[in-house]
């Protein structure tokens, strides 16, 4: 089974800088270039960490003489003050000697110094993260939140690197001001999946058994993306497969009851049946009571009883930790943590079940979607979704044991939860806010439920920027199919794998759909490659890319990729002897911007401008941007040579380019080829008094021409006069905005009141 941890080791990361994938390996996940030395670095990982430390143990990260690595969950105790030389040689490691050097010389040499915070959901909550503000921050004794905020603000042994991780969906740029770096670990793939379990499996009888059987559970195989989840699939199954049944669980709740049931009924006797139940009422109530405070770790004293806690540890619900109590004394105190942040979430929803104090009619405020501006009532995300599900179990003899209610009082309680699911505005929903319902009402497998919603969800459903992640695809694909409607996805930005993808646009009732670029292309490769061409084509025809805006190099080059697979579409469809019909996406482009900024504006321009030419349709192209392009004369220049191929062109925005003279002439000679040129803007460019000339004579030849812009330039009353005499000419004009800070006003009030066209 260890086999298997190498494959965690060899995880993709990528860059959510513009959501943009990127592949990185291990050993370039600390090099930030432009960053210096003498400075603290911030790293984000979206996901675990894997084996920093063991690498490093094993050579690796070399610049590195010390690594410390804590477990937010256990350092995040509200009454401990640490000082900083607590932490590291007390908490983490106890020296047998030197201390006081090797702390000196840790204060000597921070760039030499790794510190890894797993799990920053641990310590943030819901307000503000505090400052550190004392006077000697490396000797006083701080808050372990007033600690790191040290570390952050540099206040503490700056030049360190600092590496936080957190779970995916936690808004962690809240709480910290600057990120050098982010990286998300990208879950298992399919077939990574099934390699995963067959290595876990490998050697014994019911390895074949075991991979059919998590395979055929859709959903469970989904959740293996993540390589705890897939090992606790795996370590269920098998438990599963010895006792004899033949299928898994189909949700996440009946998954973790499952799990509960085989921890304790095996061992028990009809003498500690009881006394386990209590204690598991207990354990469930400390998880809720923990989570509302935003805590995983707890005194011994909170364990009320020693059943109770012999009860949690035997069976791994709580796993204990040594915790020094200061460094002046060598004494330990022993506490403990929950084993696993979803343990703690199934326990909470269950202590709503159980708890007697706890009405009928308040469950529902558990729920985590009421409005889009509310923040969600409790830290344990996942409780609304154990919370639906457990509220429609009451046909479980296991649960009705566990809950000593009766099926009229569960039926009551189900009751209350259609009702409110009934009366929510589902359309107003934020994305966020729709996929926690998708789950909730998902869990509950109640096919009056699934319907309802299915039936009331709005034809266009934008996920733009919410990460989806396998077990979102799978939820949001079987609600999808449910419905007799017509969809459409904005799926950019949302980090869905390629399979997801395939499975969402392969439904009949999405019509369209668009996605990252990228994304795009892979999917159609594959299909390529699989000779899927019945869902090629489908996917193809489904495509959307109007409007599409360039930000980044990579948003050209993916646009470039495109167009490229037009090519292979056509060969792809020739060969199968049906009529060629390439990207619909590509002939129907019809506004693009491009806003790159004033770095790379120039060379993304040039790029685009050879592939222009593919959008026939193309009626907008914009490339006035907050941050300027400044594609200059070049690119004037570069842009003017595509003009005869850009029939369709109705609007050109070539605002605050830096574009002088030179520009302004090879533009002119060529602005008479785009036949259907309605609106040209030269705002705030660099033109003056021959650049206008050259624009003059030509606008007699733009008879498509209605609005012309060239305000905010260096033209002087020459310039404006020669522009006014060919306006003369051009009745189809209606609009000339001419203002310029060079021209008289007394000189432009006059030319207006020959021509009222001419804009002041």
């Amino acid at each position: 089974k260890n086999s298997v941890k190498a494959m965690e080791k060899e995880m993709a990361t990528c860059s959510l800088q513009g959501k943009e994938k990127a592949a990185l390996k291990r050993s370039q996940i600390f090099q930030i270039p432009g960053c210096k030395d003498v400075e603290t670095k911030l790293i984000v990982v979206l996901g675990k960490a894997g084996k920093i430390c063991q690498d490093w143990s094993s050579g690796e990260f070399s610049q590195f003489e010390f690594v410390f690595w804590f477990d937010c969950k256990q350092i995040s105790l509200p009454e401990k003050l640490y000082s900083l030389k607590d932490l590291l040689l007390e908490f983490f490691v106890k020296p047998q000697e030197g201390s006081k050097e090797i702390f000196e010389y840790i204060l000597q040499n921070p760039a030499k110094v790794l510190l890894v915070f797993d799990g920053f959901e641990g310590l943030h909550d819901h307000e503000n993260f505090p400052r550190c503000s004392a006077r000697q921050p490396e000797k006083d004794l701080h808050s372990i939140k007033e600690l790191l905020s040290g570390l952050i603000q540099k206040k503490i042994l700056n030049g360190c690197t600092l590496l936080l991780t957190a779970r995916p969906k936690d808004k962690v740029y809240q709480y910290v001001s600057k990120v050098d770096k982010t990286i998300e670990i990208v879950g298992f793939s399919p077939q990574q999946r099934e390699l995963y379990i067959t290595k876990y499996f490998e050697g014994l009888p019911c390895c074949d058994d075991a991979l059919k059987l998590i395979k055929e559970c859709e959903y469970l195989f989904s959740h293996c993306y993540s390589p705890v989840m897939c090992r606790f699939i795996c370590f269920l199954c098998e438990t599963v497969l010895e006792m004899g049944d033949k299928s898994l669980p189909s949700t996440l709740t009946t998954v973790f009851l499952k799990f509960v049931q085989h921890k304790i009924i095996p061992m028990q006797t009809d003498v500690t049946a009881k006394q386990n139940q209590e204690s598991l009422a207990t354990l469930a109530r400390i998880a809720w009571y923990l989570g509302e405070k935003h805590q995983s770790a707890m005194k011994s004293d909170l364990l009320p009883f020693k059943e109770v806690k012999e009860f949690a540890l035997k069976y791994r619900f709580l796993l204990p930790f040594a915790f020094p109590r200061h460094s002046d004394s060598g004494e330990e105190e022993f506490r403990s943590m929950f084993s696993d942040f979803v343990i703690q979430n199934f326990l909470g929803a269950l202590h709503l079940m159980l708890a007697e104090e706890i009405k009928d009619k308040s469950l529902t405020k558990y729920l985590s979607f009421p409005s889009k501006k509310k923040k969600p009532y409790n830290w344990l995300d996942l409780v609304p979704r154990f919370l639906a599900g457990l509220l429609f179990l009451q046909d479980d003899p296991y649960f009705c044991s566990l809950s000593m209610k009766d099926v009229k009082q569960s039926i009551k309680k189900q009751k209350i939860l259609s009702k409110y699911i009934r009366r929510l505005q589902i359309n107003e929903l934020c994305p966020e806010r729709l996929l926690e319902l998708l789950h909730c009402i998902y869990e509950t497998q109640s096919n009056y439920l699934l319907q309802h919603v299915a039936l009331r969800l709005k034809p266009d459903l934008s996920f733009l920027g919410v990460v989806l992640t396998p077990p979102d695809v799978h939820v949001l694909h079987s609600i999808l199919k449910r419905s007799r409607k017509e969809f459409s996805l904005d799926l950019r930005n949302s980090s869905i794998d390629m399979q997801g993808l395939k499975d969402l646009v392969g439904l009949k009732n999405v019509a369209s759909f668009r996605a990252s670029l990228s994304d795009t292309v892979r999917l159609w490769k594959s299909l390529e490659q699989t000779k899927d061409y019945t869902l090629l084509r489908a996917s193809t025809e489904k495509f959307v890319l109007d409007p599409f805006k360039a930000k980044t190099m990579k948003d050209v080059s993916d646009l470039s990729d495109l167009v490229e697979m037009q090519e292979m579409i056509n060969c792809v469809q020739d060969a199968s002897g049906c009529n060629s019909y390439g990207i619909p996406a590509i002939k129907n482009l019809r506004k693009l911007e491009f806003a790159l900024g004033p770095v790379c504006g120039l060379q993304g321009f040039l790029k685009l401008v050879e592939i222009l030419a593919a959008f026939p349709s193309l009626q907008h192209l914009d490339l006035d941007a907050l941050s300027e392009n400044g594609i200059g004369d070049e690119g004037a220049k570069s842009l003017s040579e595509v003009f005869p191929t850009l029939r369709s062109l109705e609007t050109l925005n070539l605002s605050q380019n830096k574009i002088t003279d030179v520009g302004a002439e090879k533009l002119a000679t060529a602005l008479p080829s785009l036949s259907s040129l309605k609106t040209l803007s030269l705002y705030n460019n660099s033109i003056c008094d021959f650049g206008a000339e050259n624009l003059a004579k030509v606008l007699p030849a733009m008879d498509s021409l209605r609005v012309l812009d060239v305000q905010y330039n260096k033209i002087t009353g020459v310039g404006a006069q020669q522009l006014t005499d060919s306006l003369r000419k051009c009745p189809h004009i209606t609009n000339l905005v001419m203002w310029n800070p060079t021209i008289p006003y007394g000189v432009l009030e006059h030319l207006q009141q020959l021509d009222s066209r001419i804009s002041v």
